[in-house]
């Protein structure tokens, strides 16, 4: 027998597919001119347009104001880490990144081009990647497996001089940081709690760093060998192994449940099921547990509300304080293309999620509101300005 949950999904797999078939793709090239005259022609092509392509080629900064190239944003995969599916292939990531691309129009009105590549050698990509950079205004990575992920975004900051963001570390990152702001809030307690973040990958990893930068010092890594500290723990990456020893510099060990023990605040990017309500009620009081795993959380809200939690946060849309990355994203290039900047820094990812925290009033926060609904039509234009602000104070702006 299917639970609730399971046939809801079903549905959803079933007439998704129907959809996809009559869709056929869910975008288009559509022109922006007029081609409906001779007049016409020669102006949006030849001969007329020789004369933006040779003022193009004495200065490259002119095409940001001569072609669509300050709206446009590449979505690149491998599709070796495609939402729950895992490595798919690129051919079978292209759905994933033309809904990514869908909602960077729709809550940010960037235009954004799905690029799926068919390689998994680090450098390779990063070269073809880099290759096709000038003809976009940033690069948003998309499920990309880590480590290589982490060495991917360097090696293409390094090389290339628009944006670079990888939307599954960061934007999961940022919208954490917003959700827990603000349910720190509702329980009156500081960035002196004792948080516990089980699955290090990507996502994982960009919390921990961004929350480290936010200025919560007592942070306990999770894996699945239990707790990760500086030292021989099985199984680490190098990315894991440097942030193990920035948390926990003192060699421990334990597993999950003893690390939740007293803390006060729970985060999961990991898998389904792996905290239990009796875990949840070894926590401190007025616990806070953000359990991301999609579909299917590390405990479901119910349990976690039985085990003594007293705000909680999952990735699906049918509970509250839903962790959604539509939140970040599309106004974060939204600014970035608006001012043009050259990078995404901490410090617009601080202020990304401090504008989507600052959206919630006191009088509204609450143990079921801490963060805005994917539909707020606030929160596109808040990220958009609050980053667009800090690239200027930190001087990668270029307008």
């Amino acid at each position: 027998m299917y639970s609730i949950t399971e046939v809801i999904l079903l549905d959803y797999a079933k007439e998704s597919l129907k959809r996809h078939g009559e869709w056929k793709g869910k975008i288009e090239v559509v022109s922006t001119v007029p081609v409906r005259t001779m007049e016409d022609l020669s102006l949006a092509y030849t001969p007329g347009v020789a004369q933006p392509c040779l003022e193009i080629q004495k200065n490259i900064d002119l095409s940001y104001s001569l072609t669509r190239r300050h709206n446009l944003c590449a979505v690149i995969t491998d599709g070796s880490a495609v939402l729950g599916l895992g490595d798919i292939g690129p051919e079978a990531g292209m759905p994933v990144m033309e809904g990514k691309c869908v909602l960077f129009k729709a809550f940010g009105g960037v235009d954004a081009f799905p690029i799926c590549v068919k390689t998994k050698d680090v450098d390779e990509f990063v070269n073809t990647v880099y290759n096709i950079s000038g003809s976009f205004g940033g690069i948003n990575l998309e499920d990309i497996s880590a480590p290589r992920c982490f060495e991917i975004e360097r090696k293409l900051k390094e090389k290339c001089d628009i944006p670079i963001f990888h939307d599954d570390q960061h934007g999961t990152a940022i919208v954490v940081l917003a959700g827990l702001t603000n349910a720190l809030k509702v329980v009156s307690k500081d960035k002196d709690v004792r948080i516990v973040i089980n699955g290090v990958g990507a996502a994982g990893s960009s919390v921990a760093r961004l929350l480290l930068l936010a200025g919560f010092k007592n942070i306990t890594l999770c894996g699945r060998h239990g707790i990760m500290c500086a030292g021989k723990t099985p199984g680490m990456n190098p990315a894991q192994e440097e942030l193990a020893a920035l948390t926990r510099p003192v060699p421990e060990s334990g597993t999950l449940a003893d690390a939740v023990r007293g803390a006060d605040v729970f985060i999961g990017v990991s898998v389904p099921g792996v905290l239990t309500r009796e875990m949840v009620t070894t926590m401190a009081k007025d616990a806070i547990v953000f359990a991301c795993a999609n579909p299917t959380p590390e405990i479901f809200p119910e349990e976690a509300r039985a085990g003594g939690a007293a705000v909680i946060s999952t990735g699906r849309s049918d509970y509250p304080n839903q962790i959604n990355n539509v939140l970040v994203f599309p106004g974060v290039f939204r600014g970035v293309f608006d001012v043009r900047a050259r990078d995404i820094n901490e410090q617009m990812k601080l202020a990304a999620a401090e504008a989507i925290a600052s959206l919630i009033s006191g009088g509204e926060l609450g143990p079921d509101y801490i963060i805005p609904r994917a539909f707020d039509l606030r929160v596109g234009p808040a990220v958009a300005a609050a980053v667009a602000d800090a690239a200027r104070a930190t001087g990668t702006a270029r307008l």
